[in-house]
């Protein structure tokens, strides 16, 4: 067989796949519109379930949706609400999912499902927490929902990972707060950096980031004393020596050690030279 002959008998093989593969497309859209006009709601409800299980989950919902009212109350309610809840998870639907997954708990609360679902619930809300930068409200509620869920279901095998959730959202709390504090800096707001930083240190002990919070704290102050009204420098520059000892009490060894040096160096100095001019007004 020449190749032209190999090349056009493909050709032709792949366009009657296409044309069969359209025709299964347009057939299949169309029984799924007769679907959604039809009131046979037990083959609705038939179909939603094949949909769900071939993960056509856009579909599902919409034939769940219709066929809610006419199983409310009864048997098959509870497993409808489960797959309607599924469905918009796997559809990445999270606040959705959330919403639903918490109502079904609340619907049947001795269901089979419901310890799963309540962790599902939470875990959409921490699927939705943004990265550190933005805006950390979501975070905070995945936070308190995990916290519920580890609270109603404490011998739960899913509690360890709730823990690693919540553990996780912190670090981005504790990580937007320190960026705070640096962002102040930046701007050279040095008062609100210091006091950002100091609420950041006794809020995170434990942060990775505390040595870094501490040096700040001293740079902040410093800056703030060094570029007040002269009147105002002594007191200010005393909150420097203060964080300094602060700092060089918890990382001795540090390697931003002589730079904090410097700075209190020079915070002392001018403390010294305000306590000289006070003791020779006093004797004069």
């Amino acid at each position: 067989m020449s190749a032209f002959k190999r090349i056009t008998g493909f050709k032709r093989i792949t366009g009657i796949s296409f044309i069969i593969l359209s025709f299964m497309m347009v057939n299949a859209c169309s029984q799924y519109q007769r679907l959604l006009q039809s009131d046979d709601f037990e083959l609705k409800y038939e179909k939603a379930i094949e949909y769900y299980e071939d993960e056509e989950y856009g579909r599902a919902i919409t034939l769940l949706s219709d066929v809610m009212p006419a199983y409310r109350g009864t048997a098959e309610a509870e497993r409808i609400n489960y797959y309607f809840a599924k469905a918009h998870f796997h559809n990445r639907e999270y606040m959705l999912a959330s919403h639903y997954f918490k109502s079904f708990v609340d619907a049947y609360p001795n269901s089979e499902h419901a310890e799963e679902f309540l962790f599902l619930s939470a875990y959409c809300q921490y699927l939705e927490s943004p990265r550190y930068s933005l805006d950390q409200t979501s975070t905070r509620q995945a936070i308190r929902e995990l916290q519920n869920f580890i609270n109603r279901h404490p011998q739960s095998d899913r509690v360890s990972d709730a823990n690693e959730l919540i553990d996780e959202l912190r670090y981005k709390l504790e990580r937007k707060h320190f960026e705070i504090g640096k962002m102040y800096y930046n701007i050279s707001a040095y008062q609100a950096a210091a006091k950002y930083m100091e609420t950041y240190i006794k809020d995170y002990p434990d942060s990775e980031y505390r040595e870094e919070a501490m040096f700040l704290t001293v740079k902040a102050y410093f800056e703030f004393a060094y570029n007040s009204v002269e009147e105002r420098q002594e007191e200010r520059f005393e909150d420097t020596v203060d964080a300094f000892y602060a700092f060089k009490s918890r990382y001795p060894e540090s390697e931003k050690m002589d730079e904090a040096r410097r700075m209190y160096a020079h915070a002392t100095d001018v403390i010294d030279r305000f306590q000289e001019r006070r003791e020779l007004t006093d004797i004069n």
